[in-house]
């Protein structure tokens, strides 16, 4: 007797009828959602419009070269400051806020420079001697000496007051700070002398930049990483390519020993574990004995060479129970999901047979790779020339804060005709952003999102063709009744040309659908950053919960998709009827989704699990040198865990891809298994397409017509 499990609810529609002509995917089929095809059309163009509008008005160059006070970029070539690539500050002490240094926006005069000072000075210490030759490299151009007192110098910033030890940063001269004893030092000097012939100290300079000693340690760290990366690069791609090769070889064997390697899965990573586990109680008995091993992580804080966490017992202590933990949920869940092993291993099975008859499917990821890449790459091209469009927008500059035209915009080739110059002595019109005030400046923002909006829309539409391909060529497999014999020639093409062809409005509703919601997310997440100052504690906790709302919305969009996809491959109908469809389907067998489906998800991450741990160990182990065959072929490294995190993330990323092909395999047959069950009854009429290794589990059977004598 069936269970009651299996018998269909009318609640959510009637199972679909039998149809004699159905032989896989339908070949005579219409346009699906035109409208929606239209208007996806209409936006492509428009986007494609709103590119070259950005190009026309925008300058690349505003973002890659620092400018000046007079809006000149720093480094460009064939223009006066073709060698002089770095922006050097008049008064580094006016800009309070390293922040509106980086914007360009510090209230003094900068000046495209070819090289950073290297020494302290000050213009009353220059001023008619022989240092004067080093120190009028740092004036304006064309500025002489004794065409105005130094008082007057010092007022309209045609020279530095004075000028201290820097070097670049960011294209930028910022002061040469080096902690020396925990003593904050400028060339070896913790006392100066300023324009003014005062003595400041160098602390002075710091409160005028105070993050960017911070800076100019990630800039350090930064350097070592590159250097890291260009010692270590062929190695790191050998643990990539090896990734792959696994991939692939474990996804094929998978027909022929698909239980054996998915006991194996679940066993190796119980074993991994409970190696890991062990090594950290090792590692944490041997150092609770050593003397300085027991402090604790919050007292030596936070330090870029990850080792000297390791030589603390508490690190390993927390590694210890962390595993425990895991170890533990995973054996837990395979004790109550191991009765629907057998039924995920068959699933396995013949989504590793239908891989292996259509190998075209193995390369379409590169396709779907590639179509991501022009998007990106068009999205953020035209974020680039949208963020610098406009002109030169420049703001008086008041030598102090009384001046009541501060900050009004003026024009640098009249401002010493104006009133300005005799009401606030001292003040300069400098450049202070890019802009306009025209109606395509007005509305940048809304172009910006524009772009973002239209650049999820064409992310969301290309992973939804690919998997709308996909499935039409895993189900052209499935509705074969011998095979191979009877799986059309082609079937990856002949799938990518009905999605294409049939389809385009189908794919466009469904990815406009989801492209909504992340936008909504988009906003949310960025309200979420502006209120995180606020003290409003309702307007949080109601934020929170619509980030939590959508991320589950998106998320359960992205299934109904996926399943939608699925149906519109293999019938043909629109993106609503295909979700209908698709939904009730699933509904009708709620609890064989909710147990074979994520078993099987469950069984996929575990692959995916152990190729990127097993290739993580092994560059673990060979980036420490702990392997004695191949030490002296290791390079030398800054830090071990730069090329170590990059191979572990790079390789779970190719494993992931690999793993969501062949995910989109069984999602595919299954959905083909559930309505194989409810269209067929396994007479000659109607015979089950399914294998006979599921038919054997479900105790369904196919009753051969009888022989005519």
């Amino acid at each position: 007797m069936a269970r009651k499990t299996d018998i269909p609810s009318s609640y959510y529609g009637e199972p679909r009828k039998f149809d004699p002509n159905f032989r896989g995917p339908v070949h005579n089929r219409s346009c699906t959602d035109v409208v929606c095809c239209v208007i996806f059309i209409i936006v492509i163009l428009g986007y494609i419009a709103l590119g070259t509008v950005a190009w026309i008005h925008g300058d690349p160059r505003k973002v890659v070269y620092p400018t000046d006070s007079h809006g000149q970029f720093c480094g460009q070539q064939n223009s006066p400051n073709a060698n002089k690539a770095i922006l050097f500050y008049f008064n580094m002490l006016k800009c309070a806020n390293p922040a509106v240094l980086i914007n360009l926006q510090c209230p003094t005069t900068q000046l495209c420079v070819s090289k950073c000072p290297d020494r302290f000075a000050t213009l009353l210490d220059a001023w008619n001697t022989k240092n004067w030759e080093y120190y009028k490299k740092y004036c304006k151009p064309g500025f002489e000496i004794g065409s105005k007192t130094v008082a007057e110098v010092i007022r309209d910033e045609d020279c530095p007051s004075m000028i201290v030890p820097s070097r670049p940063f960011l294209q930028r001269c910022f002061p040469d700070f080096i902690t020396r004893n925990g003593i904050l030092t400028v060339a070896n000097q913790t006392i100066f002398t300023d324009g003014d012939n005062n003595k400041r100290s160098v602390s002075d300079l710091k409160d005028a930049a105070k993050t960017i000693t911070n800076l100019l340690n990630a800039k350090e760290v930064g350097m070592k990483i590159f250097e890291d990366y260009a010692n270590s690069w062929d190695w790191i791609l050998i643990g990539l390519v090896i990734t792959m090769v696994v991939s692939l070889v474990f996804i094929l064997l998978l027909r022929f020993t698909a239980g054996v390697l998915l006991w194996l899965i679940v066993f190796g990573v119980i074993t991994a574990v409970a190696f890991g586990i062990w090594h950290c109680y090792w590692e944490y008995v041997t150092l609770s004995g050593k003397p300085g091993a027991n402090v604790t992580i919050s007292d030596i804080g936070f330090h870029t060479d990850f080792s000297i966490y390791l030589q603390l017992s508490q690190t390993w202590l927390i590694f210890m129970i962390s595993l425990s933990v895991i170890e533990t949920i995973i054996v837990i869940m395979l004790i109550f999901l191991r009765t629907r092993l057998r039924i995920a291993i068959a699933l396995l099975k013949e989504g590793s047979r239908a891989i292996s008859y259509i190998m075209s499917t193995l390369f379409y990821p590169i396709i779907t790779f590639f179509l991501l890449a022009v998007c990106i790459a068009y999205w953020a091209v035209i974020a680039v020339f949208l963020a610098s469009s406009g002109n030169a927008v420049y703001k008086v500059t008041p030598a102090d804060d009384k001046c009541m035209y501060s900050n009004i915009t003026c024009n640098p080739k009249t401002f010493r005709q104006t009133n300005i110059t005799k009401v606030c002595p001292g003040s300069q019109c400098m450049f202070a952003f890019y802009g306009g005030e025209s109606v395509y400046h007005r509305y940048i923002l809304v172009l910006h999102l524009c772009n973002l909006f239209a650049f999820l829309w064409l992310v969301n539409f290309t992973i939804a063709l690919g998997q709308c391909t996909l499935a039409g060529a895993f189900a052209s497999y499935y509705w074969a009744l011998k095979k191979p014999g009877d799986i059309p020639a082609c079937p990856l093409y002949s799938a990518f040309s009905r999605a294409i062809r049939y389809h385009t409005g189908s794919l466009a509703f469904g990815s406009l659908i989801l492209a909504v919601v992340q936008m909504i997310r988009i906003v949310l997440e960025y309200l979420d950053q502006k209120l995180k100052g606020s003290q409003n504690g309702c307007a949080r906790f109601l934020l929170c919960c619509l980030k939590c709302c959508f991320w589950c919305l998106e998320h359960f969009i992205k299934f109904i998709n996926r399943n939608a996809y699925i149906m519109i491959a293999i019938y043909g109908k629109n993106f609503c009827t295909s979700s209908k469809d698709a939904f009730f389907l699933l509904m009708r067998n709620v609890i064989r989704v909710a147990v074979l489906d994520k078993v099987t998800d469950f069984l996929l991450f575990l692959g995916k699990l152990l190729i990127s741990g097993s290739v993580g160990v092994l560059a673990f182990f060979f980036f420490t040198r702990k392997i004695p065959v191949i030490q002296a072929e290791v390079p030398s490294l800054n830090y071990y865990w730069v090329p170590l995190l990059t191979v572990i993330f790079g390789s779970y990323m190719i494993a992931h891809g690999f793993f969501n092909l062949y995910a989109m395999c069984v999602d595919t047959l299954f959905l083909c298994f559930l309505w194989d069950l409810e269209v067929n009854d396994g007479s000659p009429q109607k015979p089950f397409y399914m294998n006979r290794n599921l038919r054997s589990i479900l105790d369904k059977r196919n009753v051969q017509r009888p022989s005519r004598r």
